[in-house]
């Protein structure tokens, strides 16, 4: 089934990519030149480049050769998506641009029609000296026209409107793709959130605690990046730090250099972790011991009591398969229920069991916002909630856009963050 599977998706990879090429270069270009070179040259390197980035990154290469193949992969991952979705938007352009142009045509005056001197009961065939005529039904041999008079070769009206539509195609998607792109390698933004909790006590209202998940460092976004992030929550001044999983994409021995800026993270009472399913991707265990030693508590099914509310975190589903998973009775069992409970879990398909236990706050990533344009209602079909902050039962979850990316260091409508929470005691 797998290898069913697999051929059945290469063959709608290269049906899609072979209907990019033919609107993009076959119908754009005349003869085999260079430019349908070029562009035929396009369409096959960059579909192999970007299959070799995914297995290097899923296959665990030598990481220089991931971070080789990443840049020029993901990317071009990214451009083939809104390449095809610009494309198919242009299909309806195709035709009323085409009748547009054929009534532009159809109500232009034949050139020289202006410009008859007689009627035709009185046309005489003239030479082309202007003298007269050598015999009625006698045409006198025309001279070739010269280089000047010939007339200039023009594109069909389709081949026209093929490259219309297919440069202003490629043009919206190369600029879709840099400004996405722009925007996650400046560095997240901050939003701030209010959120009420009834049982948190009048001293720790306006309490803040910085959440930040899916950094995703790896090939592409690196240790200038991690820098960026940090340097960006310790301006927030919060009073906890709270990193929800999905932190890297590779091992401690690859990015160990990348993550070392985390060290530098401040806050009044500290910095906490819990795992995200990339993290089981390559190696939990030695990334939780990681983070201890640059300064984080990793919280692995596990709760601590602060001075005003309970402070939980389980581990990720992921961990599933080696034994590893959430234990939400191993962390929040026996707690004072009289007491608010900040919960964090990577996934916001997690809130279910804490509504079971009570907890107030969850907070939450993994869905990226949906990261790329439309792929927020694939999201929303498999989480609860997508971004933002949302109320089920009494339990409220606030779910954060992320701060990295993955595969493509690309976002399009769900730009990056880095929420401030903000407590506040409805008794205050």
């Amino acid at each position: 089934m797998i290898i069913v599977f697999g051929f059945l998706a290469l063959a709608v990879v290269t049906a899609l990519y072979w209907y990019l090429w033919r609107r993009l270069v076959r119908d754009t270009t005349t003869g085999w030149g260079l430019p349908r070179q070029l562009g035929t040259t396009l369409f096959v390197v960059g579909p192999v480049l970007m299959f070799a980035a995914l297995f290097a990154e899923v296959g665990h290469a030598p990481f220089v050769l991931q971070r080789a193949l990443a840049w020029p992969g993901f990317l071009w991952m990214v451009l083939s998506l809104y390449l095809l979705l610009t494309v198919v938007a242009g299909e309806a352009l195709r035709p009323l641009l085409s009748r547009l142009l054929k009534r532009r045509d159809d109500k232009r005056p034949l050139r020289g029609a202006g410009n008859c001197a007689t009627s035709p009961h009185d046309a005489q065939l003239l030479t082309p000296t202007g003298g007269p005529p050598q015999g009625r039904g006698e045409l006198r041999e025309q001279p070739p026209l010269t280089r000047a008079q010939e007339p200039t070769p023009t594109p069909t009206r389709r081949l026209f409107v093929s490259r219309v539509v297919g440069g202003a195609a490629a043009t919206a998607a190369t600029a879709t793709v840099g400004y996405g792109t722009y925007g996650v390698l400046r560095g997240p933004r901050v939003k701030r959130v209010t959120v009420p909790l009834a049982k948190l006590p009048r001293a720790a209202h306006g309490y803040r605690i910085a959440v930040v998940s899916d950094i995703h460092l790896g090939p592409v976004l690196g240790r200038g990046f991690a820098q960026r992030v940090v340097d960006t929550i310790n301006a927030t001044q919060p009073d906890l730090i709270a990193v929800v999983g999905d932190l890297v994409d590779g091992s401690v021995k690859d990015l160990g250099p990348a993550a070392a800026p985390l060290a530098q993270l401040s806050a009044r009472h500290g910095s906490y972790f819990v795992t995200g399913n990339h993290e089981y991707f390559s190696g939990a265990r030695q990334w939780v011991e990681e983070v201890r030693t640059l300064g984080l508590h990793p919280l692995e099914n596990a709760r601590t009591e602060l001075a005003h509310f309970d402070l939980a975190g389980v581990n990720d589903i992921a961990g599933e398969s080696t034994g590893q998973g959430p234990d939400f009775d191993r962390a929040l069992a026996g707690r004072d229920t009289a007491r608010a409970c900040v919960l964090l879990a990577h996934q916001p398909v997690q809130i279910h069991e804490a509504v079971r236990h009570h907890v107030d706050l969850q907070l939450s990533g993994h869905t990226h916002g949906g990261q790329l344009w439309p792929g927020n209602f694939i999201a929303a079909a498999a989480n609860p909630t997508v971004a933002g902050l949302d109320r089920y039962g009494d339990t409220q979850l606030y779910v954060s856009r992320g701060a990295g990316a993955w595969g493509p260091p690309t976002r399009v409508g769900a730009p990056s963050d880095i929420t401030v929470i903000e407590l506040a005691s409805i008794q205050a």
